[in-house]
């Protein structure tokens, strides 16, 4: 799924490898992939920059991917909007986050009539290697909402959701 980011929209929008560490950056601090101050051969002369990019320098830079935080985000917001419907998120949550999800969804916490919610900014906490806790500011028009959700990696290395709430009721537990 590809998840279309407006530049400079968040502040954590760092590129990082999806299955990976959630806290990796990018390799270089320069959004062109090459170090600060450097040039393409056509700018060093002078020249102006070729619009598109041939072959040989889209295989030097490889595309940046997204944090697993912005991922589950963009996805999360999706379902609780409206955009995509709840089964969506089976194989990516894990746990009791499917209910979760499913309770809040019913209830369309972020559905709205006039602007259509983003994801304003993103924050998160590594609390241990493999489980990132996660926050999400999400905004429609002059509304702000919060988001939180935490990711663990299981054994085969892919990040589940498993736990989500958002300001309001929370869904309420069966006794034990």
């Amino acid at each position: 799924m590809a998840v279309a980011v407006a530049a400079g929209s968040r502040s954590s929008a760092a590129a990082a490898p999806a299955t990976g560490d959630p806290t990796a950056a990018h390799s270089t601090g320069h959004p062109s992939g090459g170090p600060a101050g450097s040039r393409s051969p056509a700018t060093a002369r002078g020249g102006a920059r070729p619009l598109a990019t041939t072959s040989a320098e889209a295989t030097r830079r490889p595309a940046p991917q997204l944090r697993p935080t912005d991922v589950f985000a963009e996805r999360l917001l999706a379902v609780l909007s409206g955009a995509r419907p709840v089964h969506c998120m089976l194989r990516h949550t894990a746990g009791r986050a499917y209910d979760e999800l499913a309770w809040l969804a019913e209830r369309g916490p972020l559905r709205t009539r006039g602007a259509r919610p983003v994801v304003r900014d993103i924050g998160y906490y590594v609390a241990r290697p493999g489980a990132v806790e996660a926050f999400a500011r999400i905004g429609a028009g002059d509304q702000l909402r919060a988001m939180a959700f935490r990711l663990e990696q299981g054994p085969d290395l892919r990040w589940r959701c498993t736990a989500i709430e958002l300001g309001g009721p929370r869904m309420p537990h069966p006794k034990d």
